[in-house]
């Protein structure tokens, strides 16, 4: 009898939450910023895992870099970028 293992599920942030935390670390007065930076300039509370899960999200979906010294803001959606790399010489 095979049995059955039951996952326990994470809570899922919110949508506005991610947008909340994304607009936060993109309008950061430094390059870098700290998760307790980060923490003290959002509009309100986000629990600490959930902030994490979303900090998670954003450097799998290479939005953010996240190094020793904090976090950087690398998503660059400019129409020029993109037209200058789709035209760009080869080395």
């Amino acid at each position: 009898m095979k049995q059955k293992i039951i996952e326990k599920v994470k809570h899922s942030p919110t949508l506005n939450t991610i947008l909340m935390v994304e607009e936060t670390i993109k309008n950061a007065d430094n390059s870098i910023i700290t998760v307790a930076d980060i923490k003290k300039h959002l509009p309100r509370q986000v629990n600490h895992n959930t902030l994490i899960q979303i900090l998670e999200y954003l450097e799998d979906s290479n939005k953010i870099a996240v190094s020793l010294k904090g976090i950087t803001w690398i998503c660059n959606n400019h129409p020029k970028l993109k037209k200058a790399i789709k035209e760009g010489l080869e080395i």
